[in-house]
């Protein structure tokens, strides 16, 4: 019985293995990875398999499981492949994170809150970008290359862009000679 076991352990032993990531390749369409295993084990450009629609490049270092099917040694994948020194720790139950080891993360937080953190943010969209909310904040400056139009009242925290106008079209000043001017003959 012992001999069944055994045997069982050790071809059980050959399906799969814990791996450490040397070295990886992302330029062919499925990555490489070289990979240490157990007892010194190594193997050099295994594929990596990820999820569809994500894809990352570990750092050397990394881990993952590398599997080898009917256990066979020539041709294994390496799967799952995580960093535990960049690992964004304190996650609350259901929530989900995207991370870099430079600190930039996008996070899926409870209550239906997405937050990220990065120091540039450039999103390319060839036509446009649709905000569907009933407001945008800012603490800093908004910059635009070309003119800025408002289908609204435009406002700050002394008036409105129409109160500011109204204000000017009707204006007048004291004159040099005791009178007083007309309107701007320029209306804004």
């Amino acid at each position: 019985m012992q001999n069944i076991f055994s045997t069982l352990q050790r071809g059980l032993a050959r399906l799969w293995s814990r791996a450490v990531v040397q070295r990886l390749n992302s330029t062919p369409a499925c990555q490489q990875v070289d990979v240490a295993m157990i007892a010194g084990d190594t193997k050099a450009g295994m594929e990596y398999l990820e999820p569809y629609g994500f894809t990352s490049t570990a750092h050397s270092g990394a881990e993952g499981v590398a599997l080898f099917l009917a256990g066979d040694r020539s041709h294994g994948i390496v799967i799952s492949v995580a960093d535990r020194r960049y690992r964004i720790k304190g996650l609350k139950s259901g929530e989900v994170a995207i991370y870099t080891d430079e600190g930039d993360s996008i996070m899926l937080k409870r209550g239906r809150l997405i937050e990220a953190t990065t120091e540039t943010f450039i999103i390319h969209a060839k036509n446009k970008i649709v905000l569907d909310t009933q407001q945008v904040e800012t603490p800093g400056k908004i910059t635009a290359a070309q003119s800025i139009v408002s289908q609204a009242e435009v406002q700050d925290k002394t008036g409105s862009l129409s109160t500011m106008r109204a204000q000017y079209n009707t204006h007048d000043h004291k004159g040099d000679s005791g009178g007083i001017t007309g309107k701007p003959n320029q209306q804004m």
